[in-house]
């Protein structure tokens, strides 16, 4: 039952994403706009973490499953596709390399952010290795 309701609260924060998707004349998938409700609610602690934690954790465990269906999908397409995979496959490569980056220059801002007390070589160029299971910056 515990399950049920962690995962009711998810779709009902993924249908009002739908809703304001229909609402507001903006370019957002619903999916974005569920998250962004999502987060504002877990951290007014309107949801408290643990209403969600469980069936979240499973979510993200099976994510790769949901990319089935989009895969099956370009199979179907191929006849389509056929003439410009190659294209397909830069695009893919140069954006998952840009996002990369873009992740990791990110991340490292927060950390920097939030751990003042180390600069920057440090960071980078850490001399002694962390303990294991920890990540070394103290955020974790």
């Amino acid at each position: 039952m515990k399950y049920l309701k962690q995962f009711g609260i998810i779709l009902v924060l993924s249908f009002i994403g739908e809703l304001l998707n229909h609402v507001l004349p903006l370019p957002v998938p619903s999916s974005i706009y569920g998250i962004i409700l999502m987060f504002i609610c877990l951290k007014t602690g309107l949801i408290p973490l643990e209403e969600v934690d469980e069936t979240g954790r499973f979510l993200i465990e099976i994510m790769p499953l949901m990319f089935i269906p989009a895969a099956v999908g370009l199979l179907e397409a191929w006849n389509i596709i056929q003439s410009v995979w190659l294209q397909y496959l830069a695009v893919t490569a140069v954006s998952t390399v840009f996002v990369m980056a873009i992740a990791g220059r990110t991340t490292q801002y927060m950390i920097r952010r939030t751990s003042p007390q180390q600069s920057a070589t440090e960071l980078d160029h850490p001399e002694e290795e962390p303990a294991e299971g920890d990540c070394g910056y103290g955020i974790f």
